[in-house]
């Protein structure tokens, strides 16, 4: 079974990810893990805090000689803007520290207010630090393991930016146009299509004029999944389900949806299944569509797994909403905490490491194995199974 865990304020000293269930001698590719991290951190419509933070992951239990040894694993996030704050110290300074930055006038539909009600706090300080989409940089290390896991078989993971506020990619993309503007740390919003991604920067700008944010959709494949992962056999364990409730807990992700699942809404039965076909020269049954998104039953059906999240505009304003003070109960305009306008292709990053998580373990659960080695040869013996069948 895989687990992770994530620790660290957005301001603290640090952002803390911690693996448990690796196979041992799983090789660990450093470069790769930070890459991930690059990639989160960049995006049209991105702050300040960017420009000072050089996310690295410092790798320092559960790796020897590059490769896992099949113990937890540890790993360090920098927060360089820690020293540029209050320091958010853990021990020394005061409780009541003057030179602290309370937020007493909490931000509509942040979970400012309703953290410091259960919690008991009248400063949203000690809630928005861990609340702080910051956090995802520590799930994005994390699931670069799982990622590492998941090529070692043969599957892999990109994403796309299907919309930003009311600009639509309406046409389908293709697997290798997913995987390539995935890849481009130069493309600003990751979308396919550049005609349709400069109207989406138009929009991102307009937002900014005006001191508001944007929101949009972004999409996950994961390419080249075999047959059988999850189950059909208990609620939690149907695979669509772990994955919606994944890519749910991602900050600001409001909805989800797998394959087309939105549009098979409001459409027929005959419009929405996809009919299966054998293909001799593989030996495998495949769909003459994806609406389904690779997940039937909670079961994955060998075509490539499809997952949208649906991401609010930010919570931060530059020209804020309306709010109440904390305190003194009289009307107030929200807090500004230094914010981007535009998240999503950011947003998506951490989703990919969110869904490789989620399938990694599946990948653990089906097949098993201490060691790497051992993991591959059960994936072998079902592979043939499957050809076989």
């Amino acid at each position: 079974m895989l687990r992770f865990f994530t620790a660290g304020e957005s301001h603290g000293q640090a952002l803390l990810a911690f693996i448990s269930g690796l196979p041992a001698q799983l090789p660990i590719d450093v470069k790769f893990i930070n890459h991930q991290l690059r990639r989160r951190q960049l995006g049209y419509g991105r702050g300040g805090r960017q420009k000072i933070e050089k996310d690295t992951a410092d790798v320092f239990a559960g790796v020897r000689h590059g490769k896992t040894i099949g113990a937890p694993i540890a790993l360090r996030i920098e927060n360089r803007d820690w020293v540029n704050w209050e320091k958010m110290l853990p021990v020394e300074a005061a409780e009541e520290d003057p030179g602290m930055r309370k937020l007493v006038a909490p931000r509509p539909g942040h979970a400012d207010l309703a953290g410091s009600q259960k919690f008991n706090y009248h400063d949203a300080r000690y809630v928005l630090e861990r609340a702080s989409a910051r956090e995802t940089a520590a799930r994005v290390a994390a699931g670069a393991f799982a990622k590492l896991l998941l090529r070692e078989f043969g599957t892999e993971i990109a994403s796309h930016t299907i919309q930003v506020g009311h600009v639509r990619l309406e046409k389908p993309a293709t697997w290798k146009k997913i995987q390539a503007v995935s890849a481009d740390l130069d493309s600003p919003l990751r979308c396919i299509n550049a005609a349709v991604q400069e109207k989406m920067k138009t929009e991102v700008d307009a937002v900014l004029k005006v001191g508001d944010t944007v929101g949009g959709i972004f999409e996950i494949v994961a390419h080249h999944v075999p047959v059988g992962l999850g189950s059909h056999a208990q609620w939690d364990e149907k695979l669509d389900g772990r994955l919606a409730q994944a890519l749910m807990s991602v900050q600001a992700v409001k909805a989800v949806e797998i394959g087309g699942g939105v549009a098979g809404a409001g459409s027929f039965g005959s419009e929405v299944q996809d009919e299966i076909f054998y293909e001799k020269s593989v030996r495998r049954f495949r769909r003459s569509t994806n609406r389904a998104g690779g997940l039937e039953g909670g079961i994955t059906n060998g075509e490539d797994v499809v997952v949208r999240g649906y991401l609010k505009p930010i919570s931060t304003l530059r020209q804020p909403l309306h709010t109440t003070d904390m305190v003194t109960k009289e009307p107030v305009k929200a807090a500004y905490e230094r914010s981007d306008w535009c998240v999503v292709p950011a947003g998506a990053v951490a989703g990919e490491a969110m869904v490789a998580l989620v399938l990694a373990d599946a990948f653990l659960q089906k097949f098993g194995g201490d060691s790497l080695a051992e993991m591959r040869r059960n994936f072998d013996n079902y592979v043939q199974q499957i050809d076989e069948f």
